[in-house]
């Protein structure tokens, strides 16, 4: 949480003075007057020099530093840090693997022969993009005689209409007839009754009205049988239409587009292999954003939560820093044995080289739930005086450096470190011991 670098450097004490023991600087009583040197010697992270003027150093009463009363402000060897925020709980380092946050297996829907494969491992691809394409005979096969079959049905149903027309043709010449013989019926019927003609001509007209009637009626059904006929052929049409669309789509099976726009990781097939429905012909995915999965123990799942920040470093890339990641599912369940839980964290990929299955160190620093995270710095850091406690904060640089005391309000300690709430801010230098 903190950057060492070790000063020899000339305090100028604006608030308070220490003794010669508590500064640890009997060592440098012997140093001359007109030397004055720092040396910044760097311990963790970074490393900075720079000196302070002679005039800097000021002499004890007893003629100088190197006197029996040397000056209680003389140079003094000390560690400076930079502050930095942190926790009293430690960081949480846990590894795993990186893959991308989308893959897919772009697999084989209809069987066949691949006869063209326009992507290899590592090509970049667009969502859409045409990589593989299978002999598509048998397909092409079928839907021509889906498409036949189609045809067919349509000329029944321009049959079926033609056949309602003639029906109802019909129907309208029973009707005629029928209107005629029952006229033809009642005439001779009048005669006969008159005795003008003989009941048996009556009685032959009235039957062919009867018969009239039925032929009416059978034209009437031929009709509503015709109409029957067309709605078939209709629901037929309908059927056939599908069954076309499925055969163009198993047709369009036969290529192989990218659904998504990212880079191929692996290739199964080579062309002129016969691959099964189902089989997958390439592997895709998108590494623009990564994803790695660490096994949390369930004694620092409380210290985790949907959203908090995580570093990220890999191994194939030392020296190169971490990257910023964040945690993006936890699972529900942990494993029954192990008692790990599985927690997804997923981060940018800002450069091309970063992969998938590249090990992956990644840190968690506690969350802070409801409270900003303070500075932290060492114990050796704190004077505990009466009344207050006292950082020594470095200000200006180069020759005119000084360590001012600084008032702090602390909040919890260990037996290394303690936290500061205020009177010190993060990227402060301050004197270490």
């Amino acid at each position: 949480d903190y950057r060492f670098d070790r000063v020899l450097f000339q305090f100028s004490l604006h608030q308070r003075r220490l003794s010669p023991t508590s500064m640890q600087c009997n060592a440098h009583r012997s140093m001359p007057r007109s030397i004055l040197q720092v040396w910044l010697l760097p311990l963790l992270l970074t490393a900075s020099c720079g000196t302070l003027p002679a005039s800097e150093a000021q002499s004890g009463p007893g003629g100088g530093q190197g006197g029996p009363g040397g000056d209680r402000n003389g140079p003094v060897a000390v560690q400076t840090a930079t502050a930095e925020t942190g926790t009293l709980n430690g960081l949480l380092t846990y590894t795993g693997t990186t893959r991308p946050a989308q893959q897919v297996a772009l697999r084989s829907q209809v069987s066949g022969e691949v006869i063209q494969l326009s992507a290899d491992v590592g090509d970049p691809v667009d969502r859409g993009m045409l990589l593989a394409q299978l002999d598509g005979d048998l397909q092409t096969t079928d839907l021509n005689q889906a498409q036949a079959e189609l045809a067919t049905r349509r000329a029944q149903t321009v049959q079926a209409a033609v056949s309602i027309a003639d029906a109802q043709a019909s129907v309208v010449q029973a009707q005629a007839t029928l209107d005629q013989a029952r006229i033809d019926a009642q005439r001779l019927r009048s005669l006969a009754n008159e005795g003008a003609i003989s009941l048996q001509q009556a009685e032959a007209a009235e039957l062919a009205a009867t018969n009239a009637q039925q032929a009416l009626l059978s034209a009437q059904a031929q009709v509503a049988a015709q109409r029957q006929a067309l709605a078939s052929a209709t629901n037929q049409i309908d059927a056939q239409q599908a069954v076309v669309a499925q055969s163009q789509r198993q047709l369009s099976y036969a290529d192989l587009r990218s659904p998504l726009t990212g880079v191929v990781l692996s290739r199964l097939v080579d062309p002129g292999d016969f691959v099964q429905s189902g089989a997958t012909v390439l592997e895709l995915g998108d590494l623009c954003t990564l994803e790695v999965t660490v096994q949390v123990s369930e004694l620092d799942i409380a210290q985790l939560s949907i959203g908090q920040a995580a570093r990220v470093e890999l191994d194939a890339f030392p020296g190169e820093g971490s990257l910023p990641g964040r945690i993006e599912h936890i699972a529900p369940v942990a494993d029954g044995v192990s008692r790990l839980i599985p927690v997804q964290v997923t981060l940018p990929s800002p450069d091309v080289r970063i992969g998938s299955g590249l090990l992956a160190r990644v840190t968690f620093a506690p969350e802070q739930r409801g409270a900003q995270i303070p500075v932290v710095v060492p114990v050796s850091a704190l004077e505990v005086g009466e009344d207050e406690s006292t950082v020594f904060v470095i200000e200006g640089s180069g020759e005119q450096a000084k360590a001012i005391a600084r008032p702090v309000r602390t909040g919890a300690r260990n037996q290394d470190r303690v936290e500061i709430l205020s009177g010190l801010a993060a990227d402060d230098a301050f004197v270490v011991q």
